[in-house]
């Protein structure tokens, strides 16, 4: 086999090294998306719990008066 220049070796390093980052970009656009996914269910419930607090609200206004 051939021995490999500097050059080579070096530009497997570098080839390595991005890999390594591309693999790291992508696991963490995974986890953006699902946390936004997330997130959207959490503000669906949250409104949904307000709604339903402003309405307990009203009867227990209506219900003292």
């Amino acid at each position: 086999m051939a021995k490999k220049t500097k050059l080579a070796a070096t530009a497997e390093k570098i080839g390595a090294a991005a890999g390594k980052a591309d693999r790291k970009a992508r696991k963490v656009t995974e986890a953006a998306k699902v946390a936004r996914e997330e997130l959207a269910g959490l503000t669906k419930r949250v409104e949904s719990l307000a709604r339903d607090l402003k309405k307990a609200t009203k009867r227990v206004h209506r219900a003292l008066r």
